[in-house]
């Protein structure tokens, strides 16, 4: 699956219908739009990023995230448990809320390599954050002094997605991935 299938519309459907005997709504007329949660996710301060450790246990936490080539793209240290986490699993999940929407996200992340896609994803944390990094022949550097730590950026390519509205009684599913 590429970074553009992200971008595109996905399948948008009722997380529950009538037979499921559950709270939540069953009427079309409230499902969420797939441009709202990608709009929401863009302009998310920050999101929770969950990834798997080696032996099976998650583990989350706080990350910055912006869009770039159709996609969710975070970064982290190369040697954080974040990285190492992905560096053997590429399963995760990113969740973010605000008043009107709680959105999970669940997926797959690769760190980005080529050094077109590192800076088009440097050049969307510039723009969003004003957090300029240095990139120069694959690496990764939060500022352009000797000794400046290095950074690994990932980008983010969804299998499906789950929109809870704030009434807490909507769900919305949007699968990427056919299933």
């Amino acid at each position: 699956m590429t970074a553009s299938t992200f971008a595109s519309t996905p399948a948008t459907t009722l997380l529950f219908a009538e037979a499921d005997a559950t709270p939540f709504s069953t009427d079309p007329a409230t499902l969420k739009s797939w441009d709202r949660a990608r709009a929401f996710l863009a302009a998310a301060p920050k999101v929770w990023l969950t990834t798997v450790r080696p032996d099976g246990r998650p583990h989350t936490a706080p990350v910055l995230l912006v869009w770039a080539d159709g996609a969710p793209c975070f970064t982290s240290r190369p040697d954080s448990r974040k990285s190492v986490n992905l560096a053997g699993n590429t399963h995760c999940v990113i969740s973010a809320s605000d008043d009107d929407l709680d959105l999970v996200v669940e997926g797959v992340a690769a760190r980005v390599g080529d050094d077109t896609g590192i800076r088009r994803v440097a050049d969307a944390f510039k723009d969003k954050y004003d957090w300029e990094f240095t990139v120069r022949s694959g690496t990764v550097t939060g500022d352009p002094r000797p000794g400046s730590p290095e950074y690994a950026f990932h980008r983010i390519t969804p299998a499906r997605a789950f929109g809870y509205g704030a009434d807490g009684l909507t769900a919305t599913r949007w699968r990427f991935d056919g299933r």
